[in-house]
């Protein structure tokens, strides 16, 4: 028990050390109004052209009811909106604004920063080798179901 709850100890404490070193560098930028939960919704966003709400609730993992919340602030705040798909009118693509797309090259830039950074900390063969066991870590542990 003790190195599953280590594990998820120092995944947790890297996310949230991640997410706080990509809102401050966003923040430099002028991007001061986002929360660390609203980052892994914008990544998606941005990552994907037009994804659907569902999309964006399976790709984040996220319930229904945090996604629509998190979606209706970054909407109120200016970074995305959403359209109706005109084949299904059920289905609704979410997409940048202009502000959005202003904030998606920052939030590049601002990813490679600390990219480069983590690089000069730990290397960056370190850093590939650890990614490569997370995601086997991940793949495996999706495989069996233990996690979604």
């Amino acid at each position: 028990m003790k190195k599953i709850a280590s594990i998820g100890s120092y995944l947790k404490k890297i996310h949230r050390g991640y997410g706080n070193n990509i809102l401050s560098l966003l923040s430099q930028r002028g991007f001061t109004d986002l929360r660390i939960s609203f980052l892994e919704v914008m990544l998606y966003v941005c990552e994907h052209n037009g994804p659907t709400i569902r999309d964006i609730g399976i790709g984040c993992n996220l319930k229904k009811q945090t996604m629509t919340s998190h979606l209706n602030e970054l909407k109120k705040r200016g970074y995305l909106f959403t359209e109706i798909n005109p084949k299904d009118r059920r289905e609704q693509r979410v997409r940048l604004t202009e502000y959005g797309e202003k904030f998606k090259l920052n939030l590049i830039e601002s990813v490679s920063e600390l990219e480069k950074t983590y690089i000069d900390i730990i290397g960056e063969v370190e850093l590939e080798r650890v990614n490569l066991m997370l995601a086997n870590f991940y793949e495996k542990l999706h495989e069996s179901s233990l996690i979604s």
